[in-house]
Order: C-alpha cells, then structure tokens, then sequence
C-alpha cells in the first residue's frame, strides 16, 4: 500500500509539472506586438539564480534592433556584474499566427516561440558558458507585457530534465515613443 501511495504521489507531481499552454494569455491586454516593442531601443536588467535561490550573477543589456525583410534582428550587449561581456545576435522570423522561430550563434538549432495576448513563451536550447566550460541548457522561456514600454521575463534552465536555475529579465523601452 505505501509503494502505491508513493507511486500515485510520484505521478501526480511529474503531471504537475507540465506547462501552461501559452493560449491561455490570448485575451490579456496589452498585446505583445514584437516588432513593435522592439522598434526602438530597449534597455534590460536581470539575474541568474541557482535551483536554491541564491543569486550569481547579475547584469545589464543594450537591444538594438532593426528589420531585414519578414526578420526582426535583436543586437544585444550583456554587460555582468564581473565586469565579462557577452554578444548576441537574435534573427526572429514570424512563421504566422503567432509562431516565431529563432536563431543565434549560441543557439543549439532553432527557438520555437508562440505569442498569445501579452505573452510570448519560448523554447530552446542555449550553449552557456560557465568558467571553463560550455554547457547546452535547454530553456524555458516566457515573457509578459506589462505596459507599452515594459516587459518582464522568467526563464527556467534545465539539464536532463533537471532545472539548474532561472534567468528573471525586466525589458524597458528607451526611445522617444516611450511613455516613461
């Protein structure tokens, strides 16, 4: 009796688990229009946390951005609380009703997004270097448009199943459109 107490408790926290259908934002307001929260320059904060809590790094990054045909190209500039430096070049593509697909140099393959009302949730594996090694994480992302101008990402890491940690970004529009 207890080995199926247990099995039953084992199942029904693997079931748990399972991700909310990005659908379920299609009526939240604002909308989340990509290429237009990214037609101007956006500044962005965030943090890694370990699967514990604790924080181990922090940072800063720059978002440029421009169009090349269907694509939206994000130039980003992450500045860490070591003082190291990281590039990264997004091309999104919009694949039709609100499908994304997207690459980068440290991309493994191709990201798969889905927008829905206010809320874009991403999917993909991400080579991440950690001292002297690399690491490919697969990583789930989501973000929400809180306002014109703001965006808040959670982003939970993994390896093998396993969450190592989560990335929290917060998004800000810099430009003259902006109604900081």
């Amino acid at each position: 009796m207890t080995r199926l107490v247990l099995l039953l408790t084992l199942l029904l926290s693997i079931a748990s688990c399972t991700s909310v259908d990005v659908s379920r934002y299609a009526d939240q307001q604002p909308a989340l229009d990509l290429q237009r929260f990214f037609s101007q320059p956006v500044k962005a904060w965030g943090m890694f946390q370990k699967r514990g809590g604790e924080v181990t790094k922090r940072f800063e990054v720059n978002i440029i951005s421009r169009r090349e045909g269907n694509n939206l190209i994000l130039d980003e500039r992450f500045l860490y609380s070591d003082g190291t430096r990281q590039h990264r070049v997004w091309t999104l593509t919009p694949e039709g009703q609100g499908r994304w697909s997207g690459r980068a140099g440290d991309v493994v393959g191709v990201a798969q997004g889905q927008v829905a009302g206010n809320t874009l949730h991403w999917r993909y594996r991400l080579n991440v270097p950690v001292d002297d090694s690399t690491y490919e994480m697969s990583m789930d992302d989501w973000m929400y448009l809180m306002d014109e101008d703001t965006l808040i990402n959670r982003t939970s890491m993994s390896k093998f199943g396993v969450e190592v940690g989560q990335v929290t970004l917060f998004f800000r529009r810099q430009g003259p459109e902006s109604s900081q």
